[in-house]
């Protein structure tokens, strides 16, 4: 898997398991860990934070925005945020 789709495919995967009440402590933690971790590296950036946020709640419609707004941004090339989804669609699965 790509570094990009490895960082969406965990986004989509933490919001879903998040959204959910038997999701675990854990899962929340690092879901909630790695979009800070977006939020910081995209900070200035409104729309890239708007499409971030929105995915959360939808990610069929904002995943081809956030693909975007990710590349833009050179996140695939972060390696904290790179172990942070590794980690995030470890524990999910």
């Amino acid at each position: 898997m790509d570094p990009l789709s490895l960082i969406v495919a965990a986004l989509t995967a933490g919001a879903a398991a998040a959204a959910k009440d038997t999701a675990g402590a854990a899962i929340k933690d690092i879901y909630q860990a790695l979009k800070a971790l977006l939020q910081k590296k995209m900070a200035g950036n409104q729309a890239a934070t708007v499409v971030l946020e929105e995915h959360a709640k939808d990610p069929d419609t904002f995943e081809a925005p956030l693909r975007k707004k990710l590349a833009e941004a050179a996140i695939d090339q972060d390696p904290e945020i790179l172990r942070s989804a590794e980690t995030l669609l470890e524990q999910v699965k």
